[in-house]
């Protein structure tokens, strides 16, 4: 089959897993085991298949398996449209993660232009009620899936903004130590509100197209505080004019990381943040999944889906709506529950693997379907 999916996955000292080796065909796959047996840990393996610290946000040392902290390793066989790529990534006694694709060295950003990983885990479940970090940080996944670069103006901007606090916090009120780093700020910050609209646009227009079970959430960029400016000269001008309130605060108090993803109940007309916890959840499932319809369009597959302990606030028949949609977008999904009758909806349509955990070791071991 064509599309984005992993033919071949192995572990090795990552986590609990001391060492794991499966084969898979491109079908959704249903992990389940009781809690703490190490279900979880193959979704973040996953996630490393794409830039940053996985969808645990983990340092690479806190991903060894303990107590031999001696590193760890995921590798695995990455088909990408039409081309098959061997992907390993680890850490070595604690050293910063590393990459190789095909045999020769790579960066974390080369990943994101031959794979897309997105994910959902419980931890997300309170994000439209929670700090706005939470929401950019999600806001920006979606973001990546569709521009990879938009991981490197990310990097840009949080550089020069770093650099510029310092100054701002030694009270530095000379403007020529100011110009180069605003300037670098004001380019790489409008392609990240530019990177985030586009996302927007996109998530809007796979929901309103899209027949689903799960609710529509109407979407907006907003600031936390005052406005945001879009284009480089405007941002050039908003820092400069905000340096004095700047110098008082200690930090940048304009830009793009000042910026906040407001979402509607569109059917309802009620903020996210307002809705109750099996709507809010609900709204997630429905940006995930517009997500994945907008990439197999514009990619030219779906992405990667991690779903963790994805059944939870979600009613069975939501939960089947759920599994057709994966089905029918070609998706390879990867969800963890605690027993096989979770997935009972997805009728032989998906791999089954059990994880099961002794003496701080898990196994894993590939079941027939309920």
């Amino acid at each position: 089959m064509t599309g984005l999916y992993l033919s071949q996955l192995r572990l090795s000292h990552f986590r609990s897993h001391k060492g794991a080796r499966l084969a898979f065909d491109g079908r959704p796959v249903a992990i389940h085991g009781p809690n703490g047996a190490g279900k979880t840990n193959i979704l973040e393996a996953v996630s490393l298949f794409s830039p940053g610290r996985g969808m645990r946000r983990a340092a690479a040392q806190d991903m060894a398996r303990r107590p031999e902290a001696l590193g760890w390793k995921v590798s695995g066989i990455l088909h990408s449209l039409h081309q098959v790529h061997e992907v390993e990534t680890w850490s070595e006694e604690g050293g910063a993660r590393q990459v190789r694709i095909d045999g020769k060295a790579a960066s974390q950003t080369a990943l994101g232009r031959i794979a897309r990983v997105l994910w959902l885990i419980p931890s997300m479940d309170r994000l439209w009620i929670e700090a706005t970090e939470g929401r950019r940080r999600f806001l920006d996944r979606m973001t990546l899936s569709f521009r990879p670069d938009h991981a490197d103006a990310t990097l840009s901007y949080e550089k020069a903004m770093r650099e510029r606090n310092r100054l701002l916090k030694d009270q530095v009120r000379d403007s020529h130590w100011y110009i180069a780093l605003e300037r670098q700020m004001a380019e790489s910050g409008a392609a990240i509100h530019a990177n985030r609209l586009f996302a927007i646009d996109q998530l809007q227009a796979a929901q309103d197209e899209a027949e689903t079970a799960f609710p529509v959430a109407a979407l907006d960029l907003i600031a936390t505080e005052g406005t945001l400016p879009e284009t480089p000269a405007d941002l050039a001008d908003a820092l400069a004019e905000s340096r004095f309130r700047d110098l008082a605060a200690g930090r940048t108090l304009v830009g793009p990381h000042r910026a906040d993803l407001y979402a509607v109940y569109a059917a309802k007309g009620v903020p996210a943040r307002e809705c109750s916890t099996g709507e809010q959840k609900a709204l997630l499932v429905s940006l995930i999944l517009a997500n994945a319809r907008a990439l197999a369009r514009d990619f030219g597959a779906p992405p990667v889906l991690l779903l963790d302990e994805v059944a939870a606030h979600l009613d069975a028949g939501r939960r089947a709506a759920l599994y057709d949609e994966i089905c029918a977008l070609g998706a390879q999904a990867w969800m963890t529950g605690t027993g096989p009758e979770l997935f009972a909806e997805l009728d032989g349509r998906a791999q089954f693997i059990e994880v099961t955990e002794t003496n701080g070791i898990s196994t894993v071991n590939e079941r027939p379907a309920p």
